[in-house]
């Protein structure tokens, strides 16, 4: 399935297209809300594995409906060494099917899901992770890098 296009701000006010990780393999993570337990567990185990992904020449993005300065406070405060791109509208949420409802302590609401894509450098989705444990995620995905790559 070829990856849906986007056009999204930034963490430090650029602007991010699909097209600019052409020729290259992208991951895109989308997570619920900058600075809560498991999206900070998460994005720090990114920034932690950033050389394993890097050495497999992976591109990491981070996609939330938070505002671009909320996306900053949070890289700021996590040294977190990958983009957050802020999508408000939630139409790039939508559009890559992470958005929907939700429960939790018995409440349904609307919300972003912890889903993930990784994308291979001519656009396609090769891989989709839906529901994930922010405590493993990064692990998975590097197992499953290893056995495309190979």
């Amino acid at each position: 399935m070829k990856a849906k296009d986007f056009n999204l701000q930034g963490q430090n006010g650029d602007h991010h297209k699909l097209s600019d990780y052409k020729d290259k393999w992208l991951l895109i993570y989308f997570y619920p809300k900058d600075d809560t337990p498991g999206c900070t567990k998460e994005a720090c185990n990114f920034r932690d594995a950033i050389n394993e992904f890097t050495k497999r020449g992976i591109t990491i993005v981070g996609i939330s409906k938070d505002s671009v300065a909320s996306h900053k406070k949070f890289a700021d405060k996590y040294s977190l060494n990958f983009t957050l791109l802020s999508d408000p509208e939630h139409l790039t949420i939508e559009s890559y099917g992470a958005w929907g409802v939700k429960k939790f302590m018995g409440k349904e609401f609307t919300g972003t899901h912890r889903n993930s894509y990784l994308i291979n450098p001519t656009g396609e989705i090769v891989k989709e992770y839906k529901s994930v444990n922010p405590l493993s995620h990064f692990t998975q995905i590097i197992t499953d890098l290893d056995k495309l790559l190979s």
